[in-house]
């Protein structure tokens, strides 16, 4: 029989409610009734608030400041790149500060800013849009269990809400209609 941990380490599926602010600005919030879940020691929450994690144990609170650095990273300005607007299918569509997926030849996706559109090409900014900030967490532990092996396997808790899922643009309007697009 397998007991529940009693504390945050790697293999486990932690559940989090947190309020994240950036410039005393809310950028997401996930509550106890809606929590995010994630695999800790697999690298699905950025690094600062992994490390800080670790050890804690249901219930528990912290408040913390992570640096860029233990964050998304310090802002590159070389993480940049100019693509035709004719691979991109629905380039007509395109508006500067519209945040994209795009994959690269072996099938990987990348979260892109449309940075700037110069007639036929496209400048994209593949910097994450939280790149260069401090991050204010407010964090409660709200459950821990062991990951099962398919979860282990996939590098992912099951059901999670992952941090690359939060929508920074403020286009919903064209995600939805490009969603009911099919494409």
């Amino acid at each position: 029989m397998q007991t529940e941990p009693q504390y945050i380490a790697e293999g486990m599926v932690v559940t989090l409610a947190y309020v994240l602010k950036v410039d005393n600005e809310e950028v997401s919030r996930m509550t106890a009734d809606e929590p995010m879940e994630y695999l800790h020691g697999y690298q699905e929450i950025v690094p600062g608030l992994e490390a800080a994690l670790t050890g804690k144990r249901i219930g528990d609170k912290l408040s913390l400041t992570l640096s860029p650095a233990e964050g998304y990273g310090e802002y590159d300005a070389e993480n940049f790149e100019e693509i035709t607007r004719a691979d991109i299918p629905f380039a007509d569509d395109l508006e500067v500060g519209m945040d994209l997926e795009v994959e690269d030849e072996e099938g990987n996706a990348y979260l892109a800013t449309v940075s700037a559109i110069n007639g036929d090409s496209v400048v994209l900014d593949f910097n994450h849009p939280l790149a260069g900030k401090s991050l204010d967490y407010e964090v409660e532990v709200v459950n821990i269990r062991i990951a099962d092996d398919e979860e282990l396997e996939h590098g992912h808790a099951h059901g999670a809400m992952f941090y690359d899922e939060l929508d920074f643009d403020d286009d919903d309007e064209y995600d939805e209609e490009y969603e009911e697009d099919g494409e």
